[in-house]
């Protein structure tokens, strides 16, 4: 149950407090036969409307209803909110019953009538309240217990506690409070909303970029720690992305992923350069990403100027919750070929759910993949999938070279090919399964096609900014 919580990046205070606020009212229902029941939604004729688990036989409400297999009410009074679930749970000892449907719960041992709820039908026939594991955990958990017991002496510190863990609940998901409505909107800051204070746009962008381009960082040095900042980013809950530059904080300054010994080196010059122009180290991070896509681009004959949009913030420690940044730590990113273990799923896959997390398409990625590939921008340096004898050139060389006939793909071990020239069998690139999926996969290959071809040297260029602007933008909610 914790570990379940603490995915919902739940502490013990929160999940106490949603347990027993959701369970102070309502009632579990079984008293029905779960034989009445209908098809589920998805297999009910069409008549049913989507909603399914129709009974046909009996009322399918009341004492007729079948739900979880578990029947009776948690509290003396299951229609108001007070505190009865602690005056129950805490005053009684519990013992493993059986419900009408066979299903094991608590039940309290010897609980006077007057604390008995009353039939769903008839107020004049009680029975005994119920408790689930999940309950007793509440009881028996000495952390949980202290809390309970905190609870139960200062029912509004637990209606507070409440209030504030169910609006986490059913908010998580919509990313930073500016992108709340209302006039219900709470003003306070909570710092699971992962706050940012609002960054300057009032210093000179041409200057900043000025001084990051005669920083002496490399194209690679300055697009990986870009595309680390940003790709944190989750369409999912809004979470993550390069606003806050969140990049130099812990835990993420010490993400694996994030090559913790090069990101530092990046960050003492972009910091600097920061201090000196009044920008933001996160606009500075993006802008210094910005600068080696452009560089890249203008090596292989294309003049670019890569979207830029100022405002970024510098998140503090002080308004970053640790332990829930510690869940969007990547195990895998496919974009700059690496993997932080073997996985049962395999690298395409992982790559694809990234994909889809940061609310990119599949000609998005393909673009991006292709790019940063040819730029050298793979986790520590790695040579897979680099095909190309131009790095650092924005090229499409890694379609040109993945679709050109002249080379056959070999097995070469786990997660790793060896491409070799048809006519003397010697090896010219490696790759891993992130790469040659772009060959592989019919739709990928579609894609892949058009951007070797010579006449969309240019289109390549021009879609890998629109793709890496989207990226670096993604939770820029105030520009929308």
């Amino acid at each position: 149950m914790r570990v379940t919580f603490e995915r919902m990046a739940m502490n013990d205070e929160e999940t106490v407090a949603l347990t027993a606020g959701g369970h102070t009212v309502g009632k579990c229902h079984v008293n029905g036969s779960a034989a009445n029941l209908g098809a589920s939604p998805e297999g009910a004729e069409l008549e049913e409307q989507g909603f399914g688990w129709i009974n046909h036989s009996s009322r399918g409400i009341g004492r007729d209803t079948a739900s979880s297999g578990l029947e009776g009410a948690w509290t003396t009074h299951p229609t108001q909110w007070d505190n009865g679930y602690f005056d129950l749970l805490l005053g009684y000892d519990w013992e493993l019953k059986k419900s009408p449907a066979g299903a094991w719960q608590w039940e309290p041992i010897n609980i006077s009538e007057a604390d008995k709820p009353v039939d769903v039908e008839d107020p004049s026939i009680r029975y005994n309240s119920i408790m689930t594991d999940a309950d007793m955990a509440m009881k028996m958990d000495p952390a949980y217990r202290k809390i309970s017991e905190r609870f139960h002496k200062d029912p509004a510190y637990f209606s507070d506690a409440f209030a504030r863990a169910w609006f986490k609940l059913t908010h998580r998901d919509m990313g930073s409070k500016t992108r709340y409505i209302g006039p219900d909107a709470p003003v306070e800051d909570l710092i699971w909303q992962d706050p940012v204070p609002a960054g300057r746009t009032d210093y000179d962008v041409a200057a900043v970029k000025a001084k990051i381009a005669a920083s002496g960082l490399s194209i690679g040095d300055m697009v990986s720690t870009a595309w680390d900042s940003a790709r944190t980013f989750r369409g999912s809950d809004k979470r993550g992305g390069a606003n806050g530059a969140r990049i130099r904080l812990a835990p993420q300054k010490d993400w694996e992923g994030n090559e913790p010994a090069l990101l530092s080196k990046v960050l003492a010059v972009l910091e600097g350069i920061a201090a000196e122009t009044g920008a933001s180290v996160a606009d500075v991070i993006v802008l210094a990403g910005n600068v080696g896509v452009e560089q890249a681009a203008k090596a292989a004959g294309f003049e670019v100027s890569v979207p830029f949009a100022s405002g970024r913030g510098d998140a503090s420690a002080e308004q970053t919750d640790v332990t829930s940044f510690e869940a969007l730590e990547p195990v895998a990113d496919g974009y700059r070929n690496w993997l932080k273990k073997d996985y049962v799923v395999s690298a395409e896959e992982l790559m694809l759910d990234h994909t889809q997390l940061m609310g990119l398409t599949a000609h998005e990625m393909t673009a991006l993949v292709g790019g940063m590939r040819v730029m050298s921008i793979n986790h520590g340096g790695g040579k897979h999938g680099v095909f190309t004898d131009r790095i650092g050139a924005l090229t499409n060389d890694f379609f040109v070279n993945l679709t050109d006939m002249a080379y056959q793909w070999q097995p070469a071990g786990r997660n790793l090919y060896e491409i070799r020239d048809r006519k003397t069998g010697q090896v010219k690139w490696t790759a891993t399964r992130a790469d040659l999926v772009f060959g592989s996969n019919s739709i990928l290959r579609a894609y892949a096609e058009v951007y070797a071809q010579d006449d969309n040297r240019e289109k390549f260029v021009r879609d890998f900014v629109a793709a890496w602007t989207k990226v670096m933008n993604a939770d820029r909610f105030d520009l929308s």
